[in-house]
């Protein structure tokens, strides 16, 4: 029986002995074939077959180099294609493929890794809605499917011929896994597409405002893709949000959820009065969705909440309390200027540009103390309406109404007033007309105002019969003590 098991044995090694001679040798073979291959001899051939394969022309500056581990993989230094100006479209310091060894023997080009180093690519959107990347993403997404992407330290640009919109993120950083394209007959590019990936950046820049620190968790399968969290720097506070969208749909549905807390009033200011217009500390929440596929039709259907809230904040510029109490004397003072600076909140800069927000600041060295400030709206198909808007001063309580109609950037029965400690309108202004052509009515005196101008209310009072207060305002900012 030891001489039977011995035998067995002996007759079983054989097998084991001739594999590992042979994994020995493919292993010899592998490390020794990058030193009598040189694949910068080939150069040019690599060159032209990717060129080829792009529709576009591939340069390689640096040198490249072949290796077998951790599986089959070429790397080359200072790739560059170009457009047929001869402009670098995309690059990279340095380009690492690995390469499926089995789909490259039937002749099939696939990749199994993506690293690139200090890459950049400029992406532009010509005025007939054309990309000039078009080639890249037709050529590409097949050999990706079942890669992993890496980017270190990117540059992107990306520049939109019929808007004028420009964008430029630096110190790009991703690593995307899982990366499948499901094979579906749908030519749309998201319901095809299934991943993770994790993204950060160390600026983004537009023409109006930039940010920094972004990171992004972001997740994509069967047409929806969730980017949460996501978080950034921006007006010296922090975003934290998330945004879901649905592309199964006929029209892609957006769910977008932010929070901004304790950012800082001047730094959003800036673009409106760079000498510094007011100071002090603010909270910004947005809850929207929105569905469709052009602008137009994004505008109309958002719907959801916004709100901006502060306290303790200074108004550079402008002592909000002595100007209304001279109201008696001049009865020129534009209530509306103040009424801009809740417009200017939640609801970003549209609707100042064509009012002169700027004003308000333009006028002594003396400053305003808004001890409250409350801006809260209701969107409802493109239109914002004023649920809570009020702030108060030292002396003074101010309120507005009405709403703003983003669809056709018009504004609707706002109306801006002074409003006493229960809620009663003393004075109000009304605005109304196109955001690009406002049309400001003059003051109206309703009831007496305390202080200076009750005076001018006693002289004027014939004129305007004692009336039942409505309630012009029942929110949440107090009447000054």
């Amino acid at each position: 029986m030891p001489l039977a098991r011995s035998a067995r044995l002996g007759s079983l090694k054989k097998p084991f002995f001739v594999v590992g001679g042979a994994a020995g040798l493919l292993l010899v073979i592998a490390l020794a074939a990058p030193l009598f291959l040189d694949i910068n001899l080939h150069k040019s051939r690599v060159e032209t077959a990717a060129s080829e394969k792009l529709g576009m022309d591939v340069r390689i500056g640096g040198r490249m180099r072949m290796g077998f581990f951790p599986g089959f993989h070429v790397s080359a230094e200072d790739v560059r294609i170009l457009n047929e100006q001869t402009e670098a479209i995309a690059s990279a310091h340095r380009t690492r493929l690995g390469i499926d060894l089995l789909p490259l023997l039937r002749k099939r080009f696939r990749l199994s890794s993506v690293d690139l180093t200090q890459p950049m690519l400029s992406i532009q959107r010509d005025s007939e809605g054309r990309f000039n990347v078009e080639r890249l993403k037709t050529t590409l997404l097949g050999a990706l499917d079942g890669a992993k992407v890496s980017i270190a330290d990117g540059t992107l640009h990306y520049a939109d011929s019929s808007s004028g919109a420009a964008i430029e993120a630096t110190g790009f950083d991703l690593r995307v896994s899982r990366l499948r394209f499901v094979e579906r007959k749908s030519p749309q590019f998201w319901k095809r597409l299934s991943m993770e990936a994790e993204i950060a950046c160390d600026s983004i820049r537009t023409m109006d405002f930039s940010v920094s620190t972004v990171t992004v968790s972001a997740r994509a399968k069967d047409g929806i893709v969730t980017l949460e969290p996501v978080t950034m720097n921006v007006f010296g506070g922090q975003v934290a949000g998330s945004l879901r969208g649905e592309f199964a749909r006929t029209a892609p549905v957006y769910d977008i959820r932010c929070s901004l807390p304790r950012f800082r009033v001047e730094e959003f200011l800036k673009r409106l009065s760079p000498d510094g217009a007011a100071a002090g500390a603010m909270d910004f929440t947005a809850n929207l969705t929105m569905n469709g596929r052009s602008r137009d039709a994004l505008m109309r259907s958002a719907t959801g909440a916004m709100s901006l809230r502060g306290e303790n904040l200074t108004l550079i510029g402008n002592d909000l309390d002595r100007t209304i109490s001279r109201f008696e004397s001049s009865q020129s003072f534009n209530f509306v200027d103040v009424g801009a600076l809740f417009f200017a909140g939640p609801l970003g800069l549209a609707v100042t540009k064509g009012y002169n927000f700027a004003s308000l600041f333009r006028g002594s060295e003396e400053s305003s103390q808004i001890r409250s400030l409350v801006s809260d709206w209701g969107i409802e198909r493109g239109v914002a309406h004023a649920k809570d808007v009020a702030m108060a001063t030292t002396e003074n309580r101010l309120a507005l109404t009405g709403s703003l109609d983003f669809v056709n950037a018009r504004f609707d029965d706002v109306t801006v007033a002074v409003i006493d400690a229960k809620g009663c309108a003393t004075v109000r202004q009304v605005i109304h007309g196109s955001f690009a052509q406002p049309v400001v009515e003059k003051p109206h005196i309703l009831t007496s105002l305390a202080g200076p101008v009750l005076k001018l209310y006693r002289q004027t009072r014939g004129l305007f019969p004692a009336a039942p207060c409505e309630g012009f305002y029942l929110g949440s900012v107090a009447a000054p003590q």
